[in-house]
């Protein structure tokens, strides 16, 4: 039985961790057409804001209006509303963290870690606030969402985490199908494959009579007059074990956000530096209005050709994580500007990539036939609407492009650098602390820089390409580094990284993108190109100590991630924290006292890292190469059975891990930042920046400014 244990877990942050994204030199220094062009992407991302709430929960769009309309009864003004509302400053307060979370989620789900938070303040107090704001009980009332939403959802516990709804979670990715099964879902989706129809903007629904709905956002009720990507039919009948039931392509979903999104886009096109940026513009409109993926697919091939753009911006369905299947996105959208200082770092990175890609463990074979050199810029971001904001982003995900086009990275500069005041370091050895305080930035910097770039942007999926075709010597095949044999396996026609190796793809690529940063962090070379060092193997200076730092970092997060693990469905709710616990572990597996976890206390209370920072260039990097080594081999040719077996080795958490460490690591978890963002504002031609406190009322008024 599947029962609620440890409530307090589940408690909003109090206080939540508030840092403001400052941008305004950087938007200021824009030119008037610049400012527009950046103005209209930002507001289609935020348009796209009902589209994440619904994303994440049926309850999350009407508590997201119930906050903002709080905020409109009283103006402001919280005092008079708490007067009103006959509550406590504790009770305010309280309500203020749920708040803050919740804004800085977009919605009551963790975007890092996929579990449901929910207020301290009773249930009374929501209640005393929605009858001292009759709109916000209205809000609430309207969608038919109890007040107890808020709230555990004790009589089903297993729909405090997301995931595939018939292990008991919760994804809204598979509206009103609460008997939608696993197996279901996979047999649509490889008939989608087979069609060449595109999941990233859909939801699939279960219909009473078994057959299947596809929801497809789009701004237009009905398929284009010529087809959708599939063609003009909206009705197949499915095969195999759903033999005899169909599946219908229902155009329309999120159809108001979508069409207001396509027009912002079309504004933004008036104002492109260029013909390729509007040429952009226009495959996005079509994708956001008509629901083809394909004109997304154009539009990508188009950014990733945009280049050194002094506003970049991407917008869409684009990342899979929060889908248990892990093919359906999340609505996102990014505008930011381009810090060309730092830029110059990561172009050089790019530059040294083909003398640096020889040096990772795995032979030509496995790699691309030319490395494609992308665009990488350090961005200070302006706008990034979603559930959560990353340090860095590798995009566009279709391996097509990325193989024959190429790929894009970028290191978000103000979300890297935002720092809180006073942050606790847990599991860090005090005699560490300095050393760790001093190089945190840097080396999160260097770690970013090489998993964006050379973490996902190498490897070549060996596949059949069309019937009969090869993109290798399918008569002579590579030798597994690993087997020593003739490899095996191969992509067949129509198959993807993440069609073949599904759930736990999104994790995978994560861990061998960071193993990949663990492994070159230790090429004092590439720290060179960072400014640390002079290109001398240096474990004493300063160079020795970003290194050092990075791996305490991953050592830390390896530790810290058993938060994002669920010990009652045993399921990990976190992409990069599973990857970062397998890579804990493959330090703590290298032997020779290279890291240990030390305590002496019998509740681990005073449980501290120790790594050994003379072995990292030895014992550290080769127990970190050999684990990359088979990640790497075993997503270059499609081997799910070695994969899945070597993943849910690395990833398994014992009962040391369960019962000792993981109530040690919640009993000091230290609360995730959330950003308050500016808003543009255009009057008479002009758009105006506004930013905001970092603070509860900051936080919330910014929402309330937006109008979304």
């Amino acid at each position: 039985m599947y029962e609620i244990e440890n409530i307090s877990q589940y408690l909003a942050d109090a206080p939540p961790t508030i840092v403001p994204l400052l941008v305004k030199p950087h938007f200021e220094a824009l030119t008037h057409k610049q400012k527009l062009y950046a103005h209209y992407v930002s507001r289609a991302a935020f348009l796209g804001t009902r589209i994440v709430l619904r994303q994440v929960s049926p309850e999350s769009e009407a508590i997201f209006d119930f906050i903002l309309a709080l905020h409109e009864a009283c103006h402001g003004r919280w005092p008079d509303l708490q007067k009103a509302a006959g509550i406590d400053d504790e009770a305010l307060t309280d309500f203020f963290n749920y708040a803050t979370q919740f804004l800085g989620n977009s919605g009551n789900y963790k975007g890092f870690g996929d579990s449901k938070f929910i207020p301290r303040c009773p249930p009374d107090t929501i209640e005393a606030l929605a009858t001292a704001a009759p709109k916000a009980m209205e809000a609430l009332e309207k969608s038919n969402v109890p007040i107890a939403a808020f709230y555990a959802t004790t009589d089903q516990p297993a729909r405090m985490h997301l995931g595939y709804p018939d292990k008991g979670h919760l994804s809204t990715y598979y509206p009103d199908s609460p008997d939608i099964t696993q197996d279901e879902i996979e047999q649509i989706s490889d008939f989608m494959a087979e069609k060449k129809l595109l999941p990233e903007n859909t939801r699939l629904k279960k219909t009473k009579d078994g057959s299947f709905q596809l929801l497809i956002a789009s701004g237009l009720a009905k398929p284009p007059l010529e087809g959708g990507d599939a063609g003009p039919e909206t009705i197949f009948d499915l095969g195999g074990k759903l033999a005899g039931k169909k599946l219908e392509l229902v155009y329309g979903d999120y159809i108001e956000e979508m069409a207001k999104i396509a027009l912002h886009i079309k504004k933004a096109g008036l104002n492109a530096a260029n013909d390729r940026q509007k040429q952009m513009m226009d495959e996005y409109a079509k994708s956001f209005g008509t629901g083809s993926l394909n004109a997304f697919k154009e539009s990508q091939k188009l950014w990733v050709k945009d280049i050194g753009p002094m506003v970049e911006t991407d917008i869409g369905f684009v990342e899979t994580y929060r889908d248990p299947a892990n093919v359906r996105a999340e609505w996102e959208g990014l505008v930011a500007m381009v810090n060309k200082e730092r830029t110059q770092a990561f172009q050089e990175l790019v530059d040294a990539a083909p003398s640096m890609i020889p040096k990772l463990p795995w032979k030509p074979d496995f790699e691309k036939d030319k490395f494609q050199a992308p665009d990488f810029t350090s961005l200070e971001v302006l706008t990034f609407n979603g559930s959560g904001i990353p340090a860095g982003i590798n995009i566009p995900n279709y391996d097509d492009i990325r193989q024959e086009i190429g790929f894009k990275n970028v290191s978000l500069g103000n979300v890297l650098s935002a720092k809180a005041p006073n942050e606790q370091i847990p599991f860090i050895d005090p005699r560490d602390l300095d050393v760790y305080q001093a190089n945190r930035d840097q080396a999160f910097e260097v770690q970013v820089g090489i998993h964006e770039l050379l973490g996902h942007g190498t490897g070549k999926l060996l596949q059949e390409t069309e019937p009969g075709k090869f993109n290798f010597d399918q008569s002579n095949p590579p030798v597994s580094p690993i087997t020593n044999k003739p490899i095996s396996t191969y992509y067949k026609p129509g198959q993807t990284w993440s069609s073949v190796f599904g759930g736990f793809s999104a994790s995978y690529e994560e861990c061998r993108a960071e193993c990949v940063a663990m492994a070159l962090s230790c090429d004092f070379d590439i720290l060179k190109i960072f400014g640390f060092g002079d290109g001398a193997v240096d474990m004493n200076g300063k160079a020795g100590d970003v290194l050092y730092t990075s791996y305490l970092s991953m050592a830390r997060a390896g530790v810290v991630a058993v938060e994002f693990w669920d010990p009652k469905s045993r399921k990990w709710g976190q992409a990069h924290m599973q990857a970062r616990f397998s890579i804990l572990k493959s330090f703590l597996d290298a032997g020779e006292g290279f890291t240990i976890l030390d305590f002496k206390e019998d509740d681990l209370s005073d449980l501290s890292i120790k790594l050994d920072k003379e072995k990292i260039l030895t014992v550290g990097r080769k127990a970190v190469e050999e684990y990359l080594q088979k990640l790497h081999v075993y997503k270059c040719t499609a081997d799910y059975e070695a994969g899945k077996k070597l993943y849910d080795e690395m990833t398994h958490v014992n009962e040391w891990w369960a019962t000792k460490v993981r109530p040690e690591v919640l009993r000091r978890k230290t609360p995730r930042k959330v950003f308050v963002q500016a808003n543009t504002i255009e009057r008479n031609g002009k758009v105006e920046l506004k930013e905001y406190e970092p603070t509860c009322e900051g936080m919330i008024q910014s929402w309330v400014e937006r109008k979304v």
